[in-house]
């Protein structure tokens, strides 16, 4: 069987039959060559599928899904809020994060933010492609954007990692499952913001490295040592 495997955010159980959607059909009909009686992959929160090609009717796939390939994951919740950039940039961050774990993105809006309004379709298309190509089963979330005061007092029981240029600290308390990366704007946070954050108890300033990090590579990087720390 070949390797492709795709989104489908219904419901899938043995025997059950369906279409693809216009994108998908095209992809699965004209890029990959796939033919009636082919199998490809289908997946969602309910794990895994096997499914089979059983017509092709004006562009569109029809299949039925023939068994069961693999069982839902159970992941740790890694979080990551960070505040948009540039879009190729942010593309760049939301594919790489969403291959690397992350379960859940939160826009921040700060003082600094220099991009604010962003088209979370566009975002989500990308997590979606992301997620099929690293073979994850669980699709990440994608929050509304959110001002940082609001994000910082709905979130005060949540343990957060706040990359920090100005700490020396390099060492983080994991004590749970649930973990949420903070990362700032192409400027860092305002002092006023800093001194807030830091305030808070819930709150672990981590230097990532000794260099100044671009938004994106800052993101990657702390994700990984989460990574890291998780086990994963």
């Amino acid at each position: 069987m070949n390797n492709i495997r795709l989104f489908f955010p219904k419901s899938l159980s043995i025997n059950f039959e369906s279409e693809l959607d216009k994108p998908q059909s095209h992809y699965l009909v004209k890029v990959m060559r796939l033919k009636i009686d082919n199998n490809f992959l289908l997946f969602n929160e309910t794990g895994e599928w096997v499914a089979k090609i059983i017509k092709i009717v004006k562009d569109k796939v029809y299949f039925k899904i023939e068994n069961k390939f693999r069982e839902k994951t159970n992941e740790k919740e890694v979080w990551l809020a960070f505040t948009p950039i540039k879009l190729n940039n942010l593309n760049f961050l939301i594919q790489k994060c969403t291959e690397l774990g992350v379960t859940k993105f939160i826009p921040i809006i700060s003082e600094r933010t220099i991009v604010r309004k962003i088209n979370l379709d566009r975002l989500y298309k990308i997590i979606i492609e992301a997620t099929e190509q690293s073979n994850r089963l669980n699709v990440p979330k994608l929050d509304q954007p959110i001002s940082l005061k609001k994000f910082l007092k709905s979130n005060e029981d949540l343990s957060i990692v706040f990359g920090d240029l100005n700490t020396g600290n390099k060492k983080i308390k994991i004590d749970n499952d649930k973990i949420c990366v903070l990362i700032g704007p192409e400027g860092d946070f305002s002092e006023t913001e800093r001194e807030i954050i830091l305030k808070l108890k819930n709150i672990q300033p981590f230097k990532l490295n000794k260099n100044i990090l671009r938004s994106e590579t800052a993101a990657i990087t702390a994700i990984s040592i989460i990574n890291h720390y998780l086990d994963l």
